[in-house]
């Protein structure tokens, strides 16, 4: 059976995600080509890249930095989500990890953007100083592209006519077991409190662009080892839901995913490929899908009027699954 085929059949018989209207395959979007200009708006994404052995690292950075090249395109942001320490940031604000894993694994030649980033659960981790504190610090200092102004936060973009509102958040939650609590140096429950609250104002402002978008570190649903996070099941997604939030996005397992539930209005997209050890699913993409896949990879995120176009790419630049999703919420497989 071919592919399409498979996947149709898929997605008739999958009751574990979206059957909403709509639903179905589409061709593969046609890129931009050499010195055409891409339309809309290009992001890019990688979670959990900064390891010790940065071996995968580059190797994505490579692909990412080549996939750039090859379809003339110039990003207009990067998201990096979450993990961006693992082990000792040595000298906090002046490491020298932040010249070889960040400005020049990233560099700006091909990435001449902001890079709004989110805290992972590796990024709280005393060694023993607080790489939290550092990471706030570096986007202070002039020169870099790094952007985060505080531990959770929102942005417009662009800032004329904007065509989408991103809500950045701490998804580091108070341990639940007492044995385990501070060990990873996570928000304090007063902390947690103070964000939700935020969070629903946030929510609640008038909104002109067509796309809300809300990223964090940890999944709210994954197919990997770290399973479904119920804290945030219980905080956020009824707030993703009720405001129709078209993407969540996040990192915390080392694969790439896509997860679609009936009648849900947001799209679950893990993209957390980006250089650390990679993780073995628990959950196939035909049990819980359309797509959940053991691989290194980085993501492209085309916003435009009409539509979002997600792709995610291995390590070597290939595509390997992608959908459009309308302003109104439709989405469309990418064949």
């Amino acid at each position: 059976m071919n592919e399409t085929l498979s996947r149709r059949r898929f997605l008739r018989q999958s009751f574990a995600f979206s059957a909403v209207a709509g639903l179905g395959l589409g061709s593969l979007p046609s890129l931009a080509k050499p010195h055409e200009p891409a339309q809309g708006l290009q992001w890019l994404m990688v979670g959990d890249w900064g390891y010790e052995n940065f071996t995968a690292q580059q190797t994505v950075a490579q692909a990412m930095q080549g996939y750039v090249r090859q379809h003339s395109l110039k990003p207009d942001a990067l998201l990096m989500l979450g993990d961006n320490w693992y082990g000792n940031l040595q000298g906090g604000v002046d490491s020298p990890r932040w010249k070889t894993q960040f400005e020049e694994m990233y560099p700006r030649t091909s990435f001449d953007c902001p890079a709004y980033a989110v805290l992972g659960n590796h990024d709280y981790q005393r060694m023993p100083e607080s790489k939290v504190d550092a990471e706030l610090a570096y986007a202070k200092k002039g020169g870099t592209r790094w952007t985060m102004p505080s531990r959770w936060y929102s942005f417009e973009f662009p800032a004329a006519k904007p065509l989408v509102k991103v809500i950045a958040l701490d998804s580091n939650m108070p341990h639940p077991n007492p044995q385990h609590a501070g060990v990873n140096f996570t928000l304090t429950p007063e902390e947690q409190a103070e964000q939700l609250q935020w969070l629903k104002a946030e929510l609640e402002k008038p909104r002109s662009a067509p796309y809300l978008i809300v990223i964090g570190h940890h999944p709210i649903y994954s197919n990997g080892p770290h399973g479904d996070h119920k804290v945030l099941i219980a905080e956020w997604e009824p707030l993703l839901r009720e405001h129709k939030a078209h993407l969540y996005l996040a990192g915390h397992d080392h694969d790439m995913q896509h997860l679609e539930f009936e009648d849900h209005p947001t799209s679950f997209v893990m993209s957390g490929g980006g250089g650390a050890d990679l993780y073995t699913l628990k959950i196939d993409e035909a049990q819980r899908g359309p797509y959940a896949a053991k691989v290194y990879g980085f993501s492209h995120l085309q916003i435009a009027p009409d539509k979002l176009t997600m792709l995610h790419m291995d390590e070597t630049g290939r595509l390997i699954h992608g959908f459009t999703k309308t302003p109104a919420g439709t989405v469309k497989l990418l064949s």
